[in-house]
């Protein structure tokens, strides 16, 4: 059985590091902890799990304390974590499965990272992460902020989940004034770093300068094709703010050109038209997202719900919009198949109950 190394970076993480530890302990065959400036309970918190406690100063890159924190490590692989992340039981039972039948030619696993949940605690955004990588002094964390190891080699996407389960928000300005320093410094930001940019700059409501950072992105040569796919629904969303409809839909369809139509995109089109209340043309976009299969290999955000729940309860909502109760009891009974203990789909079942004893 291959051995593991759990390395964090943490900083003031006294409200959640012994949650994360007491998911993970039992996975790893050692940890790791950087601290890089707590002034709360951290170190102390780490102290209780490991010996292996170390100091690095805090210097606005991400990238540089997770290689540090990799530097340390002395088993075969590593493992990152966020100290707000927790492995749920039934994905600790997968990892360890995992864990013993790994081929001895992996180079990366990559898992779910969880990052949104609906009121049930079901996800409702999750992407693909590299979360082990084979200890062998050839892969580094790249990235100021939003750091990332290049996936390369012989990689094996699993299933398995991670929760990244906020309790405190931490400092919302923070990515955002390191990307405005490394401007500032006058480094030029790769396409990678030119997306998540403009996400910051999204984020914070500065919608026209997020626009033109996404437009760079889009029209520069290089970058990732689900970047560029995301970077097309979120300009969607800065001409929607800017009052711009005709260029918001525009740039939903320009997200065609690059690949194959995700479920998210035609789940946006199908909103588009329901709320021009053009029911038949939102029906339309919402069949084509229940249409689209997940893509388990897919380095994109992805939100479940758009793979099936999604599309059939918005198409309930506009049959209920058109008059025909028929059909939308039909597709709301669909939507109880994803997701039935949905708030929704219940409400709606008790609407369509109480019609058919009227």
């Amino acid at each position: 059985m291959p051995t593991i190394s759990l390395c964090m970076i943490v900083r003031n993480e006294e409200h959640v590091l012994a949650r994360c530890l007491d998911s993970a302990a039992g996975l790893a065959d050692e940890i790791i902890i950087v601290d890089t400036g707590s002034v709360d309970k951290t170190v102390a918190i780490a102290q209780q799990y490991t010996s292996h406690v170390y100091l690095f100063p805090w210097i606005d890159n991400f990238a540089a304390a997770r290689n540090f924190s990799f530097s340390k490590a002395t088993k075969e692989y590593s493992m990152w974590l966020d100290a707000d992340d927790v492995i749920e039981e039934s994905q600790q039972k997968k990892f360890l499965q995992m864990k013993a039948e790994l081929p001895p030619d992996v180079d990366i696993v990559v898992m779910k990272y969880h990052a949104a949940f609906d009121e049930i605690g079901d996800p409702v955004l999750s992407y693909n992460r590299e979360r082990i990588i084979r200890n062998d002094g050839t892969h580094f964390w790249e990235g100021e902020v939003h750091e990332a190891i290049v996936p390369v080699g012989n990689v094996l996407y699993t299933d398995i989940g991670i929760c990244h389960k906020k309790i405190i928000e931490g400092n919302p300005n923070r990515n955002l004034n390191i990307y405005r320093k490394m401007l500032a410094e006058n480094k030029v930001l790769e396409p990678r770093h030119q997306y998540y940019y403009a996400r910051e700059l999204y984020y914070h409501r500065c919608y026209q300068a997020a626009l033109e950072v996404f437009l760079k992105f889009l029209d520069d040569e290089g970058g990732w094709v689900e970047n560029k796919i995301e970077a097309c629904c979120l300009c969607f969303s800065c001409y929607q703010q800017l009052g711009m409809d005709q260029e918001a839909l525009r740039m939903l369809f320009r997200s065609f050109e690059m690949d194959q139509p995700r479920a998210e995109t035609c789940c946006e089109i199908g909103r588009y038209f329901f709320d021009k209340e053009n029911y038949e043309l939102s029906i339309y976009w919402y069949e084509r997202a229940s249409e689209v299969e997940k893509r388990p290999d897919g380095g994109g955000f992805l939100l479940p719900d758009c793979y099936g729940y999604l599309p059939s309860i918005q198409i309930c909502a506009c049959y209920i919009r058109l008059g025909n109760m028929e059909k939308a009891k039909e597709y709301n009974e669909k939507a109880g198949k994803y997701k039935p203990k949905s708030r929704v789909y219940q409400l709606n079942k008790q609407y369509f109950d109480k019609r058919t004893v009227a």
